[in-house]
């Protein structure tokens, strides 16, 4: 039961809102004066950025979801989506606004004639796996965080390790249910509001809210092997040399799509691991030892039989690197490196960025660079084919650092050594290029990219962005610090269209 005292007028305003929008039952909502709001409710993931919305809100069906959106459209309120909580900056928590968390719409069925699965909005991306593999033995490509929500991941890309394989999370998107800015339960696709649908597969929170998605799927890998070479007892200069082998293999245009891997630099040095969707045969026909040869001790292989095996292997390396989906204080970054071999790291590079990372002052032991393959099936489709803008990319550098001091943020010095490394990459490399021809992946939000922060987001697919923007959300219902903006002159003219 909420404990009212010294309510804003804005507060009361929100409460009123709710409740009239949803009715008295007070498992539906929780308001800012509840104990422990910020603890049960908001739930903060990245304890460096503060928010405190005016209201979380957990509906069990898409009228629910509606009515709480148009009630706040006309109370010129934000609404944001929650399906999983990582957001890396929280904007699926507001300052000031209402959160819409969908951990209430789970459903799930599948369709064993087309293999389509019907999805709720609030799946986690654990939970999904284990419906579609127990009994069916299907999977969807996505990233390796079971606790992260379907409804964020697969409208904003949805990254891993099978991507190369089956392409993105938001590549098996075929058909959503989706709550507009006005108040509409609208169904989207590549045959019912287009337009929409194309901005939902890239930029989804500045669209609507998914309450389902229909979901296309694969059949489930089989033998599967598993491998990390480590390489933690060598000099820096030793370790450079590994990372221009590992980038010439990748780099490789008949590398088969089947082999997914990353190198990962920590304070203790450099590791190459990855995922082979196929036999050990197989594996070893690729011939990895000779590029990276290694002491016995470096080295170790897995084949796995069971799927959820390998997905489960997968995140407890995340576990184990960035805490899985404990809160604590951080900072990401991201760069793309976009097109062909010869847009990548030069040897010289590759030495520049790893003397950096030798004499650089991190302010922090917890530090992670990841260099991800990405690729295959994933580049396959046209970039403008949804609004996700990195089809070029061959692979990404995903930063992370989290403060060692547990209660005090992120410090200005560990934010600086991320920014250099990408600085270094960028200022070796720019020749006629500019930063924005790089991008940054939308998911690992970086409140540091200030203006540019939707240019490198979106690239050449932000314009279009911003005009269906000014068609089904003129008003900016749904919106954070770094959301699509609507085209201006479109907006004005959208506004007399759309009923709030």
């Amino acid at each position: 039961m909420s404990i009212v005292f010294n309510l804003s007028d804005q507060e009361r305003g929100v409460r009123d809102l709710i409740k009239n929008a949803l009715g008295s039952d007070d498992t539906l909502y929780a308001f800012a004066d509840e104990p422990l709001y910020q603890f049960n409710h908001v739930k903060l993931y990245n304890l460096d950025i503060r928010t405190r919305p005016d209201a979380v809100t957990y509906p069990r069906t898409p009228e629910q979801v509606a009515a709480i959106v148009g009630a706040a459209a006309k109370a010129g309120l934000a609404v944001q989506a929650k399906s999983g909580g990582h957001s890396y900056c929280n904007f699926s928590s507001p300052d000031r606004g209402i959160v819409v968390d969908l951990r209430n719409m789970k459903k799930f069925s599948l369709n064993t004639e087309t293999w389509r699965a019907t999805v709720g909005g609030g799946m986690l991306l654990g939970e999904l796996d284990n419906s579609l593999y127990s009994p069916h033995k299907r999977a969807v490509a996505h990233g390796v965080c079971p606790q992260v929500g379907l409804g964020g991941h697969a409208t904003i890309g949805g990254l891993g390790p099978s991507s190369r394989l089956f392409g993105m999370a938001l590549d098996h998107v075929e058909e959503v249910e989706v709550v507009t800015a006005d108040g509409q339960i609208l169904r989207a696709s590549e045959t019912q509001h287009k337009d929409l649908f194309w901005a939902l597969k890239g930029a989804g929170a500045s669209f609507g809210i998914i309450t389902e998605f229909v979901l296309r799927t694969e059949k489930a890998p089989g033998e599967t092997v598993q491998y990390k070479y480590s390489f933690t007892s060598g000099s820096w200069t030793e370790m450079a040399d590994v990372f221009k082998t590992w980038q010439r293999f990748i780099a490789d245009p008949d590398l088969t799509w089947r082999f997914a891997t990353t190198a990962t630099i920590t304070t203790l040095g450099l590791s190459i691991s990855g995922t082979f969707y196929g036999s050990n045969s197989e594996f070893e026909q690729l011939s990895l030892k000779p590029y990276f040869p290694l002491r016995e001790s470096g080295s170790t292989t897995t084949v796995r039989q069971n799927w959820l095996d390998v997905l489960t292997h997968e995140a407890e390396q995340v576990a184990l690197k960035l805490g899985g989906g404990i809160p604590a204080h951080a900072y990401t970054k991201t760069l793309t490196f976009n097109g062909s071999k010869d847009n990548l790291l030069d040897d010289p590079g590759v030495d520049k960025l790893f003397s950096y990372i030798e004499h650089a002052d991190k302010g922090t032991l917890i530090w992670f660079l990841i260099f991800d393959l990405a690729g295959g099936n994933t580049n396959t489709v046209p970039m403008e084919a949804t609004a996700y803008a990195h089809r070029d990319a061959l692979y990404f550098l995903q930063s992370y650092a989290i403060s060692d001091k547990l209660i005090s943020g992120v410090s200005d010095i560990t934010k600086q050594f991320l920014a250099g490394v990408n600085d270094v990459i960028v200022n070796h490399m720019k020749a006629d290029r500019v930063y924005t021809d790089y991008g940054a992946y939308p998911g690992y939000v970086d409140l540091e990219l200030g203006a540019e922060a939707q240019k490198l987001y979106w690239r050449g697919n932000l314009e279009e962005l911003e005009r269906i923007k000014a068609i089904y959300d003129p008003g900016e219902v749904f919106r954070n610090p770094q959301s699509v903006r609507p085209t201006v002159a479109q907006s004005r003219i959208a506004t007399n269209d759309v009923k709030l």
